[in-house]
């Protein structure tokens, strides 16, 4: 075995084919991450036009109540269930039986058949020494020997007040002790735990005792439900969860992290885990964290009635249908191969650019938007990580394709240097060309001379940022033979055109664009002021990076005379963080982009150490956020500690559905910032991705309330980019297993499910 093949295969053993050290850091203050197996949520929503009473799981089926009425969920159709019970309150399922509580007695579902167990109205049900227990609203009963039978002393209740006890230990009462009014009731450290309406109680069998909490109260008058589990007894109540631990009751809040506080029901889980149903969503409590889970995106409404847990599945009822999130194994290996599918199932693909779809007239349309080669950018940079680090020949074709895409953008126009933002189909396109260019600005289209395309103009930083950016990683790390000489005249190209127009990008009516502006008339004026920062930060980027890849000393005179002008030091506090309307995610976005870049081309001390500053002080204010891009630019670039693990659990919380619903947190009590972190940008607190919706590159984890009502979805690349330039940079580690059901998804049977192939002239080939 040759000595190139030997490295070759110690690479692709430890996941990675281009053993590159991009940065050349020479210590490394993190820890990889193994990308264990975990469960992944999966959402199904069944609308119903009457609210979902109660539900229960029972020999792997989901019984439901809808107006008092019982019926079984079956291949997502909840049909009625013949010979049930009407008048039906409650299903609870307890020791392999279903029970259903009715207005005329306690029904109990055995071998398919229901059988009347008893007259009353019983309002709960538990196990308790191992045998099961009824109550209604005033009276406890045992089952025995198919009957329930009253549990009450001949002689009547005794009660905690120590004063009616008498020298032999009896007691009399002038009236009777009561038991009730019941609402639940619990066994928990073997006694029976009694809920009354905002009043716990301990019996005995005897005693009804009201004053057995040494320390604590209830939090509110309304109680709800109760649920034993190990050393604690919870209960629902509207203003918190309450909680028992021996003779101590405490509440859980908003600030101790429960997202809602107004709480209905509570089920135990099945991996330790506790649901909570609230008036504004359902929760899942786990030891260190709390899932929320709002409407529209995973439940039809926001009231939750009932819950009921299965194998790795959850049904959730609510005023408008059930939800049900069902847990399925997954590595983000496994997801990243998933979303793989997604993008091509659901056309987002179109001449190698990548779109957002949009419904338009009840179709899936691609959109062509105001920054394509943005967009686009992401993807190339995702599939160059993917090459690095697995060889994967189909990797290499999708980089390929996104970087003759980008290439197009430029040489589609009449002007050398000067790119388009999108590029239009006069015949092949079914989105309408946008009648919006920067600031609510017309747009600026131009047509090609053959007629076949239409090209966006008033192209901004944000674009030549992105071409830089990806172009240099294509560079880096996938291009080959004429793909290099390609790839660097595109960015000699570009910059040449920047200088040549005295820092602006000149639009075809020879006016700057109102975006693409590096030039010190604008930046130190209050007329630019506000982007005077990032953009000293861009255009040194532009320079250097022109100057690392061709080698043109024009670019040293360029990098030269914006270090004449002190932009280095301008790049110090390039993120905006007050007033509010200054503050922009996609600024983060462009300047993280710029850093990458930048670091990957500078060697001198000097101009690092001030470039590491404004890095240091910008990671800082977006680090609260979690999002891997900016954790793992960071990490990449300095060697310093950077939360991947927070990283990876961010990744893990993406949702597998990329339809834009409507999504709302705004309502939650928990929106407090993080132990640790501090926001110096007013958001209350990160909103974890399963909170909220999948987002692309200019992503903002404090954004509370958005989405587009089911009408648009979102191309997932800034999972890709951001989980294979975790591997490329050792973040993540490749999964452990080699089992197919762990780590890929199988090809798509659905064929194409979102916007229809493109059907229009080609692309034209450039080398």
């Amino acid at each position: 075995m040759s000595t190139l093949t030997t490295v070759i295969l110690l690479c692709i053993l430890s996941g990675s084919l281009i053993a590159q050290d991009l940065f050349k850091t020479s210590k490394k203050l993190w820890k990889p991450q193994q990308d264990d197996v975990y469960l992944q949520e999966v959402a199904k929503k069944i609308p119903t036009e009457l609210p979902v009473q109660s539900l229960a799981v029972h020999e792997g089926r989901c019984f439901a109540v809808i107006d008092e009425k019982i019926r079984i969920l079956d291949n997502n159709i909840l049909s009625l269930e013949t010979n049930a019970p009407a008048g039906v309150k409650r299903l609870i399922s307890r020791s392999g039986d279903l029970w259903a509580l009715a207005s005329d007695g306690i029904y109990r579902l055995r071998n398919s058949k229901w059988e009347k167990i008893d007259n009353r109205e019983y309002v709960d049900i538990c196990i308790h020494n191992g045998i099961l227990h009824g109550a209604t609203k005033e009276e406890i009963f045992r089952l025995t020997d198919n009957k329930f039978v009253s549990i009450k002393p001949e002689g009547g209740y005794y009660s905690s007040d120590k004063t009616m006890q008498m020298e032999d230990g009896t007691q009399i009462h002038a009236a009777p002790v009561r038991l009730g009014p019941l609402t639940r009731i619990e066994s928990y450290s073997g006694t029976l735990h009694l809920l009354q309406p905002g009043r716990l109680i301990l019996f005995d069998g005897l005693t009804v005792n009201r004053d057995f909490i040494d320390w604590g109260t209830l939090p509110s008058g309304k109680t709800n439900d109760m649920l034993s589990y190990g050393s604690r007894l919870f209960i629902s109540t509207a203003r918190g969860l309450a909680v028992l631990r021996g003779a101590s009751l405490t509440t859980i809040k908003g600030i101790d992290g429960l997202p809602v506080e107004s709480t209905t029901c509570l089920e135990k889980g099945f991996d330790d885990d506790i649901w909570i149903g609230t008036t504004k969503g359902a929760v899942r409590m786990l030891n260190n964290d709390w899932h929320y889970f709002g409407a529209d995106h995973w439940l039809p409404g926001d009231h939750v009635n009932d819950i009921a847990v299965g194998k790795n599945i959850v049904y959730i009822a609510t005023d408008k249908g059930v939800g049900i999130i069902r847990y399925e194994p997954y590595t983000l290996l496994k997801k990243a191969s998933f979303y793989e599918r997604h993008i091509e199932e659901w056309g987002h693909k179109r001449l190698g650019f990548i779109h957002t779809l949009y419904k338009k007239d009840g179709e899936w349309v691609r959109e062509v938007s105001d920054n394509d080669g943005g967009h686009t950018a992401t993807y190339l940079a995702a599939m160059s990580y993917k090459y690095a680090v697995t060889g994967d020949k189909t990797a290499r074709k999708e980089a390929v394709e996104a970087f003759n895409a980008m290439i197009w953008l430029e040489r589609i126009t009449p002007v050398d240097g000067f790119f388009a933002r999108s590029i239009w189909s006069t015949t092949g396109d079914k989105d309408e060309r946008g009648r919006e260019g920067s600031g609510g600005l017309p747009a600026k289209w131009y047509p090609t001379p053959d007629g076949k395309w239409f090209w966006k103009g008033d192209t901004s930083s944000d674009e030549v940022t992105a071409h830089f950016y990806a172009i240099s990683l294509f560079l880096d790390l996938v291009a080959e033979g004429k793909e290099k000489e390609v790839a660097k005249e595109h960015l000699n190209r570009i910059a040449s055109y920047i200088l040549k127009c005295g820092w602006v990008l000149l639009d075809m009516d020879g006016k700057p664009t109102r975006w693409g502006r590096w030039n010190p008339e604008y930046l130190d004026r209050p007329y630019g002021y506000i982007d005077r920062g990032l953009n000293s930060l861009e255009a040194l980027t532009f320079m250097q990076t022109a100057l690392s890849v061709t080698g043109d000393e024009k670019f040293k005179a360029g990098y030269q005379q914006l270090i004449d002008w002190d932009y280095h030091h301008n790049t110090l506090r390039q993120k905006n963080v007050f007033p509010p309307e200054s503050i922009a995610p996609w600024d983060d976005n462009l300047a993280f982009e710029s850093y990458y870049t930048l670091f990957r081309y500078t060697d001198d001390p000097g101009f690092r150490s001030v470039f590491l500053r404004s890095l240091e002080r910008t990671w800082e204010v977006k680090r609260m956020e979690h999002i891997p891009w900016f954790n793992f630019a960071y990490g990449a670039i300095t060697g310093n500690d950077c939360e991947p693990e927070q990283s990876v659990k961010h990744l893990r919380e993406w949702t597998l559905d990329c339809t834009v619903h409507n999504f709302q947190n705004s309502h939650r009590d928990d929106l407090y910032p993080e132990n640790g972190y501090t926001s110096y940008e007013g958001g209350k607190r990160a909103i974890s991705p399963r909170e909220s919706t999948v987002m692309t590159g200019s992503r903002n984890a404090t954004v509370l309330d958005d989405g587009a009502g089911g009408n648009i979805v979102k191309e997932p690349t800034g999972f890709l980019r951001d989980y294979w330039m975790g591997r490329y940079h050792g973040f993540i580690q490749a999964p452990a297993t080699s089992d197919p059901e762990f780590i890929s998804v199988n090809p798509s049977k659905s064929g194409n499910i979102g916007a229809k192939p493109y059907d229009g002239p080609g692309r034209p080939v450039f080398y």
